[in-house]
């Protein structure tokens, strides 16, 4: 059995609630030893440190604000997870970013929201997770005026062009995070990264949001990274456990977890 980890998975929200226990049980049957959940903004943060508590061999966490819980308070928001990160009890800031899909009232929020969590990045000595949803060159600008050698992270659930990708990974060394988008019939990200080596990618599953096909449309779990894990393996011809294996690997090291 392939053994991976889900770098991105929002099992702690409320469509799991009813059968969180199951969907963890199949989640180790696929051969997920660890899931990497990230936060969103004050109301994610208990229900994270309560999954923590419950499997704490199964979930690691990261503290951020996503972009779309960036409004008027966005300070408040930000003061309450760096009060977060300075418990050291995570792996990663994030889940962060930029977002101008929704709504982009608060674009300068979201920069500056941004700058802060680069700084704090620097300040823990930890990855970034980085949410870029129609935001590749703002982020780029963001990421060209911040730079820092010491920076290093993902961007989350990558879904731009081949350009973006290798900027991605030749400029800021930065891995990408593919998950459920590669499996969809039409979305041409298999071709976009066609050429980026599996060392610079992670696998993640976004859950509960963008299953993979054949499940596209309904509820995403970790148990479904085996789906992205194989169509990431026709797309690089070669084996699913071999696509397993380096980008487990790739996922130990970016987020310093330890395997027992």
């Amino acid at each position: 059995m392939m053994k991976m980890m889900d770098t991105h998975s929002h099992i702690y929200l409320p469509e799991f609630d009813a059968d969180r226990g199951e969907m963890m049980q199949r989640m180790q049957d696929s051969g997920i030893f660890k899931v990497l959940m990230p936060n969103i903004d004050h109301s994610s943060i208990q229900p994270i440190k309560n999954l923590q508590q419950e499997f704490p061999h199964l979930v690691v966490s990261a503290m951020g604000l996503h972009p779309t819980s960036v409004k008027d308070d966005f300070e408040n928001e930000l003061a309450l997870c760096y009060q977060e990160l300075k418990s050291g009890n995570y792996v990663a800031v994030g889940e962060m970013g930029i977002d101008l899909y929704w709504d982009k009232t608060h674009f300068e929020q979201q920069k500056e929201a941004f700058r802060r969590q680069v700084n704090w990045a620097l300040e823990f000595d930890l990855p970034l997770i980085i949410h870029s949803r129609d935001s590749f060159d703002e982020i780029f600008e963001l990421m060209d005026e911040l730079w820092n050698p010491a920076l290093r992270g993902v961007f989350h659930c990558f879904s731009g062009k081949k350009h973006q990708a290798e900027k991605i990974v030749e400029d800021y060394k930065f891995l990408l995070g593919i998950g459920g988008v590669i499996t969809f019939k039409n979305s041409g990200l298999a071709a976009e990264i066609g050429n980026i080596a599996l060392e610079h990618l992670l696998l993640e599953t976004d859950a509960p949001f963008l299953a993979p096909a054949p499940h596209r449309g309904k509820r995403n779990e970790p148990s479904y990274l085996t789906l992205i894990a194989q169509k990431l393996a026709e797309t690089k011809n070669i084996s699913p456990q071999k696509i397993a294996e380096i980008t487990t690997q790739n996922a130990l090291n970016l987020f310093n977890i330890k395997t027992q």
